[in-house]
């Protein structure tokens, strides 16, 4: 069998084993059109002076926005009727957030999780929620928190 047919035959395989490329946290600007496909949504993009925002808007009327530096998502927002996918939003980084959060919940309220490398604020009530996060190293120079919303 040449190479080429081996290529061939292998191509497919390698394909299915690949997982989804998701332009959540920590991940590349290139991918956020897998997260729109994947939530079904509508995206524009602006432009500031130290970053881009990627607003998706889902069909129920939650809009996640992604913060790009760099070519990479260095946090993402929420607000909305319905809770996103946090595993997808926060891809690599739900674990540590699912962890940190369970173990410091008390009861019903809001979310805050501040650790070394990830910071998140979720919280709502229903048909009202939002939230947010971001990896504290990859915050451009002058980029408060606050301005992530």
């Amino acid at each position: 069998m040449s190479s080429t047919a081996r290529l061939a035959a292998i191509l497919p395989l390698l394909l299915l084993l690949s997982g989804p490329a998701v332009a959540a946290l920590g991940g590349s600007e290139a991918s956020i059109e897998a997260d729109q496909a994947h939530l079904q949504a509508t995206r524009s993009i602006v432009s500031a002076s130290r970053y881009t925002v990627h607003e998706l808007k889902t069909p129920s009327g939650t809009v996640i926005r992604e913060y790009v530096s760099d070519g990479q998502v260095f946090a993402v927002a929420w607000q909305g009727p319905l809770m996103p996918d946090l595993q997808q939003i926060l891809a690599s980084y739900f674990a540590d957030y699912e962890a940190a959060a369970t173990s410091k919940r008390t009861g019903r309220g809001p979310v805050l999780v501040q650790q070394p490398g990830l910071v998140v604020h979720s919280g709502g009530r229903m048909r009202a929620f939002f939230g947010r996060a971001y990896i504290p190293q990859r915050l451009p120079a002058g980029v408060a928190f606050d301005e992530i919303q």
